[in-house]
């Protein structure tokens, strides 16, 4: 989404400089703006394959770029050229996301995305991070970057400009989140919550719309299986821009668990439909939100629920957050 809305608006914006994008080989965009172009990359983004960095690095030295942008901390070892870089946040480093590969090759990739994150900073001229709470835990974790750093916000779209339509199984009342259950995205003690919740509003319904697979699918099946109430818990999986319209303009309230996010666009998304924003207190987001959501403690079970009662149970909080 970072790189999409980039990318948009910079061929708004910018009709001077010109642009070439490295697309992966099956990716189908297209720049509308004369001065935009594309060039296929067949180099994995998340690879210390040596074929793969040095390919990455030959292409771009072959390219003679002024500048190179790139949009995440994963980057050739080998290119020195001029280089922004931007650094969503630091959850890799404090939450590791469950692994398909054994112990110990896991422990070796996780070194090198260390070194990878620490690598791209020294070589950046600059470095892009969304809030002002990365640039302090950045500047934090590595004291040479701290002169390089810059905020620059992001932004949530304007409502979505489709036709609303329901989900099959889904009925009012809901509240909903919406994204892969990554460990900190702190899903499974929604789901604690809820039965809590379930407690004052027995009509109440849990919409966790989202792509899942692998062990991400298996963590977030057992969840639902421990839950008293998981015959209110529905999972469609992906889905539409219809879809999620309808969602935002429904929903009794979108909530927002996260244990750690570098800025947190969906609650703005959720603003942006008129949609009440029930959120974590965690990291950025009281940051990005202000007085705008109402918060709770994210490893607190009881906290959660609490915050989601005050807003569900009250028409005047839900307008005053909107």
């Amino acid at each position: 989404r970072y790189s999409d809305r980039l990318l948009e608006n910079l061929q708004n914006l910018d009709q001077e400089n010109e642009y070439i994008v490295l697309v992966d080989p099956k990716d189908t965009w297209k720049p509308r703006a004369q001065n935009f172009d594309t060039k296929k990359c067949r180099y994995k983004q998340f690879s210390f394959n040596p074929l793969d960095q040095l390919g990455f690095a030959l292409q771009l030295y072959r390219l003679r770029p002024n500048l190179v942008h790139f949009t995440m901390t994963q980057q050739p070892v080998l290119y020195f050229g001029k280089i922004i870089t931007t650094t969503h946040d630091l959850t890799m480093l404090r939450h590791t996301r469950p692994s398909r590969f054994p112990g110990w090759l896991h422990r070796i990739g996780m070194s090198f995305y260390k070194f990878m994150f620490w690598w791209s900073h020294i070589k950046s001229n600059k470095i892009i991070v969304p809030s002002q709470f990365v640039a302090d835990d950045l500047a934090k974790h590595q004291p040479s970057a701290a002169k390089k750093i810059e905020v620059i916000y992001e932004a949530a779209d304007p409502p979505l400009k489709v036709k609303p339509e329901s989900i099959k199984g889904v009925k009012k009342p809901f509240i909903f989140h919406i994204g892969a259950p990554y460990p900190h995205k702190n899903i499974h003690r929604l789901i604690e919550a809820f039965d809590v919740i379930k407690e004052n509003h027995p009509d109440l319904q849990l919409v966790l719309p989202g792509r899942m697979k692998d062990q991400f699918k298996k963590d977030f099946d057992s969840w639902v299986k421990k839950s008293e109430e998981k015959k209110s818990i529905i999972a469609p999986g992906f889905v539409s821009d219809s879809d999620l319209k309808w969602l935002y303009e429904n929903a009794e309230a979108y909530v927002l668990p996260s244990l750690s996010e570098g800025f947190g666009l969906p609650g703005l998304e959720a603003m942006a439909h008129d949609c009440p924003l029930i959120s974590s207190d965690a990291t950025c987001l009281p940051e990005i939100y202000g007085e705008a959501a109402q918060y709770f403690h994210p490893r607190d079970i009881f906290d959660m629920a609490s915050a989601v009662d005050k807003v569900i149970s009250s028409k005047k909080r839900q307008s005053q957050l909107v």
